[in-house]
């Protein structure tokens, strides 16, 4: 991946992460949890939100190797579930807040690469250089924030869907699943790797018809 992929790919990428996590944050201070305000962490400024490894060790580790992606995450915005009014159903919220902002993000990417196009085709060639750094920004940029939407739904704690699941779940169910948590990172990476009954296949379809369809193509 070069400089130029890399100038493409990190804008992109540092807001699809960035916004996910401030919209956490926030969806929790609107329904009675200060915790990420009183942190400073209801904000846009993604330096406030970098993780060492998920936003630098692991996005420079994939650049030196020439990796064909780039893929990082940002620090985890805090939550006080007891401090929301009504924990259970709040927490719905305050997981689903993620992956719906990731969703609106990837829809404004699509309108803005479908824009890109049409410029394109009334302006003469020799701007197509600079139209294209704006293509593919925007291209990766319904890619990414597709990518995190889907993945982050996936129902095993702690993605943001095993969260909307405890919500959602009767009492002794929701109990069970969130036992889940500490390991649940372990189980993602097998679900990934050993694509049981061919689940990722399916969830790897799902996205990329997402991105095909917000791209217009």
């Amino acid at each position: 991946m070069d400089l130029q992929k890399l100038a493409i790919v990190v804008p992109p990428l540092l807001l699809a992460i960035t916004f996910h996590e401030a919209m956490h944050g926030y969806a929790a201070y609107r329904l009675g949890d200060p915790t990420a305000k009183l942190q400073g962490r209801l904000t846009l400024n993604p330096l406030v939100h970098i993780d060492p490894v998920g936003s630098v060790l692991i996005p420079a580790v994939l650049f030196l190797t020439n990796a064909s992606f780039l893929f990082g995450w940002a620090k985890p915005v805090p939550v006080n579930f007891f401090r929301l009014r009504n924990p259970k159903q709040d927490m719905v919220w305050v997981a689903a807040a993620g992956p719906l902002t990731n969703l609106a993000l990837a829809a404004v990417s699509g309108i803005f690469y479908q824009l890109v196009l049409m410029i394109a085709s009334v302006l003469p060639p020799s701007t197509y250089m600079f139209l294209g750094f704006f293509k593919g920004m925007a291209e990766f940029s319904v890619a990414i924030n597709v990518l995190l939407a889907v993945f982050n739904l996936i129902p095993i704690p702690p993605l943001d869907g095993g969260r909307i699941l405890v919500g959602l779940l009767p009492r002794e169910q929701a109990i069970l699943v969130s036992r889940v948590e500490p390991y649940g990172m372990f189980l993602v990476v097998g679900l990934i790797f050993l694509n049981p009954f061919g689940l990722m296949s399916h969830i790897w379809r799902l996205m990329s018809l997402l991105t095909r369809t917000l791209l217009g193509m």
